[in-house]
């Protein structure tokens, strides 16, 4: 009994020894997978134990974990573009850095309808990534892409909160609209501030002949961005990243104080006593310009099961105005939602939604009568408000749209309120193994609500914005449109060696839209001989079309010679029967040397591609239907020139006047190029030489009044006008690396040149002019030309002033006509007679610059040290010119500081003429005077961060947490005196003239990232 008792306990015994070992065998493993060179985390990343089935994925911060592990084991780790790696578990904490592998080389890359890997891309495409963005804490995406693209130029008409920006893609190519397509998930988006910059993954550039595949919308390039998304089999995850700070404006212009201007007035009037030195002024822009504040809250989650993936989030921005605050106030608040799912092991649904809320309030800007215009020019000796506190009257002026800055924004009150809801449904079908047929159903939605009211008000006599009476305005427009794309792709290697794709799809596109508009007043005469009718409605249409299909063929042997063509074929509704339809071929190659056997003992290059490509790309963005000629509008005319209530007349008149003939505009565009990398792909270079020539080029040209242009809906007719050609080249490096585990280094730096000139211009003068100078004056500023750029500013160019009487008699005898320049005296400007004729005729204008940028660059620079990081991105543009033609040519208006320098006798000045109290040749002639270097550098952002420690975390569910700082614009040197050198306006036949740009803000933010 004593012995089986003892064979028990020894029994009992051996087995907890034997459970004991077992579980001292077994631990839990937890790490972060990382990029080994650049110190990204990887989220995605499949972890196996080797041998068994067993493993898990990193969550979205790189994060894995895995259980009852035996020591001993070894952790196979795989991530598509990083070589494989294995890691014997000895320790509970395995942190991974994984190399880029040599055969998958980098990222996976977006294009036309499919993926490819960078090895493979033939074309030349830029791709920026979630973390870019992150750092720059943008307001638009727009802003995302200034200084880290090569080739890309951002401007825009205002720096006012919710403005749109003009995106170019190497170079102005037409003068119509040249902003690129942009995709979102596939769904075309033409408003950019539908969309939360937190919500992207990537952005992909495409910018020469390979984006022909998206046909004639691809004409200046493609935009695809890529939001962010869930993971198959992978836990809920959110994000919360916020932020809030303030902003001021980033510039003033030099003016004078009411001292200065006082004594300017009395020079100008012949010494006169106009005014009594005052010992204290107005400083308008003071008064108009304030801090505001800006802030903004986004919220995201994603996460996935074995067959599904799915994320949404939700966003809100608001943002105050530096003039007017809550009168040129910015809200957005977007909702969007995306859902992947596995129905059968070959078909798959994708699905996205797509919302946004927007409203702006909205101040005059950007010209005449705008608020800036305004306290630019308004008197500095003027106060702001009368000895009754009412605001005072600008009544010295006597130009009727300059009134008190002030009273102007207290009583705006115009919003604009918009809703915008986008949708897409894909389905993707593989079969016969190779084959996947796809179908992508798009649909946009926006609705659009303006309305404005104006009180009575009196700015002073006879000004443009006095108001008798209460007006209201109200303008709705809704837009749809759906895009239905349906294509099928062929993948298939033969031999090891061949790799072919072939892709034959089809697309559909129509736009729709319905314009209302109503405005209303009490109903008495505002002005002689006009009936003011109390209630006025009018509504509009329109539809257009566009039908296409194509192809495309990919080849590659041996992953070393690499082939793509792509033939596409477009019906659009913008042209008439005789030319409808377009077919648009282009093709790309490519060459990895570093595949070749003669470089497998390089040590230095990592990689090397050589691409060349060239393709031609239509063009139809005129507006519909203008190939037909229109009577529009219910109007009222007049029967003679003494209007009376008897002699109006109801009816139409000749309208939109339509163009038969115009044809499709072509770009052929040519690229040649390389990609390498060096030193383990710590340094990436790209470099390319491009050509882009637009044909037949589509312009809307300036015609006589004579023919009705003043009918309701009336437009002049749009015709092919000319070639315009841009040349350049691009250069970009990067560098990134890991010094130790604690400290880390990036770097970029980029610059693109472009050579624009017109080629040909159709019409009998040899030149289409647009642009305006001046109010009232019928001078244009801007020309098209053959041998000039587009949009060269063509005016009078100067050499000094004239000093004397006896130089200007001396001029006047030797002139044929016996006078060399009429009007001309002592300190005014010194016309230059070109022609050599021996007189000043408008014969004698020339090119006296162009807004056209010569040089861009881009800069960018980061490091992190363990917990702390740090970024910076700078943006320069050379060789641009602007016009300063903010300044209104009236005795009582306010001048720049540049004034302070007029020639007041002989040899005081040779730069800056006289003071004038009337009109003269200095201010009523446009000339090089009013041009000016616009070239500049910007400081576009700097943050820096601090993560706090994961270990201080835990048990609090927060995975990480970091708390930043992020300067904005924070100071530009340049030499040009007006608010923004980087603003443009109007067409390309009219762009970079100033009448007084809304400054871009300068802001502070403080924020917050959050994920649990």
């Amino acid at each position: 009994m004593k012995i089986l008792f003892m064979r028990k306990k020894i029994s009992l015994l051996i087995f907890m020894f034997i459970s004991f070992w077992a579980t001292a065998q077994t631990i839990n493993v937890k790490g972060i997978v990382k990029d080994a060179i650049t110190g990204d985390v990887l989220p995605g990343v499949s972890i196996t134990i080797k041998g068994t089935t067993t493993g898990t994925q990193t969550d979205f911060d790189g994060l894995y974990s895995l259980s009852n592990v035996e020591k001993g084991a070894t952790l196979v780790f795989n991530y598509l573009g990083y070589a494989q790696k294995e890691v014997t578990v000895n320790q509970q904490t395995i942190n991974v850095g994984l190399d880029g592998s040599a055969e998958s080389l980098d990222e996976i890359v977006v294009v036309g309808y499919g993926t490819q890997r960078k090895k493979e891309v033939t074309g030349a495409v830029t791709v920026i990534d979630a973390e870019a963005i992150e750092r720059l804490n943008p307001t638009r995406v727009e802003q995302a892409l200034q200084g880290q693209v090569a080739g890309v130029n951002i401007t825009s008409a205002s720096g006012s909160p919710g403005s749109s920006s003009n995106i170019r893609i190497r170079g102005v190519s037409t003068n119509g609209d040249s902003s690129p397509l942009i995709l979102v998930d596939g769904n075309v988006i033409v408003d950019l501030s539908v969309l939360n910059p937190n919500d992207i993954k990537s952005i992909n550039v495409l910018k020469d002949a390979t984006a022909g595949i998206y046909g004639v919308r691809a004409a200046n390039g493609v935009v695809l961005i890529t939001t962010k998304s869930g993971r198959k089999e992978s836990e809920l995850k959110f994000q919360l990243d916020a932020w809030t700070g303030i902003q001021s404006t980033s510039k003033k212009i030099d003016l004078l104080n009411a001292r200065d201007f006082a004594l300017y007035v009395n020079d100008a009037g012949d010494k006169t006593r106009f005014f009594v030195y005052p010992n204290k002024g107005t400083d308008w822009q003071d008064e108009v310009f304030d801090q505001a504040m800006i802030s903004s809250v986004n919220f995201s989650a994603s996460g996935g099961t074995k067959k599904a993936a799915y994320t949404f989030g939700v966003s809100r921005l608001d943002q105050d105005g530096i003039v007017g605050v809550g009168k040129s106030n910015f809200t957005r608040t977007t909702a969007r939602i995306g859902f992947n799912y596995d129905i059968l092991d070959n078909l798959k649904l994708s699905t996205t939604g797509l919302f946004t809320n927007s409203e702006k309030n909205n101040l005059p800007e950007g010209g005449i009568g705008s608020v800036l215009y305004s306290a630019v020019n308004v008197n500095p000796d003027l106060a702001i408000r009368d000895e009754n506190g009412n605001f005072s009257t600008v009544d010295d002026i006597s130009q009727i749209e300059i009134i008190n800055p002030l009273a102007q924004i207290a009583n705006n009150n115009n919003t604009t309120r918009i809703d915008r809801y986008s949708a897409t449904i894909g389905l993707d079908y593989t079969f016969l193994k190779n084959f996947t047929a796809s179908s992508k159903f798009q649909i946009n939605h926006a609705t659009v609500l303006y309305d404005s009211f104006s009180p009575i008000a009196d700015y002073g006599p006879g000004k443009s914005a006095n108001r008798l009476q209460e007006f209201t305005t109200d303008f709705s427009d809704i837009y749809d449109d759906y895009t239905w794309d349906n294509y099928i792709n062929y993948t298939n290697i033969f031999n090891d060696d061949h790799d072919l794709t072939v892709l034959l799809g089809t697309s559909i596109f129509k736009t729709t839209g319905e314009q209302f508009y109503g405005s209303s007043q009490d109903g008495t005469l505002v002005q002689p001989r006009v009936i003011d009718f109390d209630i006025a409605r009018g509504v509009g249409f329109f539809d257009s079309r566009l039908s296409s299909i194509f192809t495309r063929l990919q080849y590659s042997y041996k992953g070393k010679y690499l082939l793509s063509a792509v033939l596409r074929r477009d019906g659009s509704t913008s042209f008439g029967p005789n030319n409808k339809f377009g077919y648009f071929p282009s093709a790309s190659v490519g060459w990895n040397v570093s595949d070749e056997p003669f470089f497998e003992d390089n040590k230095v290059i990592n990689s090397l591609k050589i691409r060349a490509s060239y393709g031609v790309i239509g063009n139809d963005k005129i507006p519909g239907g203008a190939f037909v000629s229109l009577l529009n509008g219910e109007g009222v005319y007049a029967s003679n020139n003494e209007v009376t209530q008897e002699d109006l007349l109801f009816g139409v008149a000749i309208g939109k006047i339509g163009n038969p003939d115009i044809r499709w505009e072509k770009q052929k565009s040519a690229n040649i190029g390389f990609d390498a990398s060096f030193l383990d792909r710590k340094v990436k270079i790209s470099m390319d030489a491009f050509s882009k020539r637009t044909e037949d080029l589509l312009i809307a040209p300036q015609v006589s009044g004579l023919i009705g242009p003043y009918a309701p809906g009336a437009s002049t007719p749009v015709k092919n006008a000319g070639t315009v050609e841009n040349k350049g080249f691009e250069f970009k490096i990067d560098y990134n690396d890991s010094f130790s585990e604690d400290f880390k280094f990036n770097m970029s730096f980029n610059f693109t040149t472009i050579d624009n000139e017109v080629l040909f211009v159709s019409s009998d003068s040899g030149f289409e002019q647009g642009g305006d100078f001046g109010v009232g004056l019928g001078i244009f500023t801007s020309r098209m030309e053959a041998g000039f750029p587009m949009g060269y500013f063509h005016g009078f160019k100067t050499d000094g002033l004239y000093q004397t009487q006896a130089e200007i008699d001396a001029l006047n005898a030797s002139s044929p006509n016996g006078i060399y320049h009429n009007t001309a005296g002592p300190g005014d400007l010194k016309f230059v007679d070109t022609n050599g004729d021996g007189e000043i005729t408008d014969a004698d204008k020339a090119y006296i610059g162009d807004p056209i940028a010569d040089l861009t660059m881009g800069f960018n620079i980061g490091f992190s040290y363990k917990n702390f990081d740090f970024s910076a991105n700078a943006f320069a543009s050379i060789g641009n010119d602007m016009v300063r033609d903010y300044e209104r040519k009236d005795l009582y208006a306010n001048r720049g500081t540049y004034m302070l320098d007029r020639w007041q006798g002989t040899g005081t000045s040779n730069t800056v003429p006289r003071a004038f109290a009337g009109a003269s040749i200095n201010t009523d002639n446009f000339s090089d005077f009013f041009v000016e270097d616009a070239s500049f550098v910007r400081l576009q952002n700097i943050q820096v961060g601090y993560t706090i420690q994961p270990s201080s975390l835990a048990g609090s569910g927060i995975s990480k947490l970091r708390i930043y700082l992020t300067g904005n614009n924070l100071f530009t040197i340049t030499d040009y005196t007006g608010y923004d050198p980087s603003a443009s306006s109007g067409s390309p036949i009219g762009a970079g003239v100033d009448k007084g740009f809304y400054p871009v803000a300068s802001s502070y933010l403080l924020g917050v990232n959050l994920n649990f």
